[in-house]
């Protein structure tokens, strides 16, 4: 999952939600760092990951653009889940998206002083351009898709790609709309675990 799913995933809590978005900036050792709750984020975010990664609906998706994307599908099926999931009117009725976006944005601003200093200038473009939000459209879709590649090792050209998605948007939609509601009961039985340990 990107990151409109993973701040949705945490659920509303600040901490959990704090963990979960810098996760991926976090190596190693360095998890134990920070606060008890924000270790529960980053936690919670490799086990969504790793729950991602192995879901039959992801492995479908992933077929659709393993040809034009090679060993980055994943990555790209990722931001592609995100775009379904900010036009899911069961998740996020109308006028929601913005709400929820803006709101995740003020939350991590108050948790600064935690933010790795790589992510730190990431979210600043997250904030000023609106990315959470624009995931809602095909534009801000291949805007992701430019960002991807501009940090890939062996792909360059994110055309290619997007052609395969709008070519294969119903089949990708019907795996998001399979695979959601799965990652979602299982994020949050994984958060109820992680809060009792």
């Amino acid at each position: 999952m990107n990151y409109l799913a993973h701040a949705y995933l945490s659920f509303g809590d600040p901490d959990i939600l704090a963990g979960n978005m810098i996760s991926d900036f976090v190596k190693g050792k360095k998890k134990f760092e920070y606060p008890d709750r924000v270790q529960m984020g980053i936690t919670l975010h490799r086990k969504i990951d790793e729950y991602t990664d192995t879901h039959p609906a992801t492995r479908q998706a992933k077929e659709f653009l393993k040809k034009p994307a090679g060993l980055y599908a994943g990555a790209f099926v990722d931001i592609i889940y995100d775009h379904f999931l900010a036009n899911d009117l069961y998740e996020f009725e109308e006028g929601a998206l913005t709400i929820f976006a803006q709101q995740t944005y003020r939350q991590l601003e108050a948790y600064e002083k935690w933010l790795p200093e790589k992510f730190r200038s990431f979210f600043f473009y997250m904030r000023t351009q609106d990315w959470l939000y624009h995931y809602k459209s095909t534009y801000g879709i291949a805007r992701s898709f430019q960002g991807l590649c501009r940090r890939a090792k062996y792909l360059k050209d994110p055309e290619p790609v997007f052609d395969a998605f709008i070519t294969h948007y119903e089949p990708l939609k019907m795996a998001y709309d399979f695979f959601f509601p799965h990652v979602k009961t299982f994020a949050y039985h994984e958060l109820i675990y992680l809060r009792g340990r």
